[in-house]
Formats: C-alpha cells, structure tokens, sequence
C-alpha cells in the first residue's frame, strides 16, 4: 500500500496495490476511485484536500489495526 500527499494538486492518493488501473469513477465530488480489470477498488484519489483536512493533521498520520 502506498500513501501519496500531493500539496501542489492539493490532492492524497492511497493506493492498495500495484494492479493495472482499468476504469475509474467520481463517487462523490472529489473522491475518485480507480479499479482493476477485476472491478476491484485499488486505489482512492481525494481532490481538495487542504478544504476537507486541517494541513497540521497530514503531518502525523496515524495507523490502527485491530
């Protein structure tokens, strides 16, 4: 999995494989989610970032598991 800030798209791309991205769909305004040829979600795009995420929250991340 990688994780991609892009401050100068104002943009974050969290990508779940390397899979060849097929077809993607604007879900809601902003998010983009991209697919395999599977019709597996393999990555997710969120457009606008710095209106929907304070910039001092992107710099610590935080990962939970269960």
């Amino acid at each position: 999995m990688k994780l991609k800030v892009d401050e100068k798209n104002d943009a974050l791309y969290f990508r779940l494989d390397e899979s060849e991205i097929v077809d993607s769909e604007e879900v809601k305004p902003g998010i983009i989610l991209d697919y395999d040829a599977n019709d597996n979600v393999v990555g997710v795009e969120i457009l606008g970032l710095s209106k929907r995420v304070p910039l001092a929250k992107l710099k610590s991340l935080q990962f939970e598991t269960a």
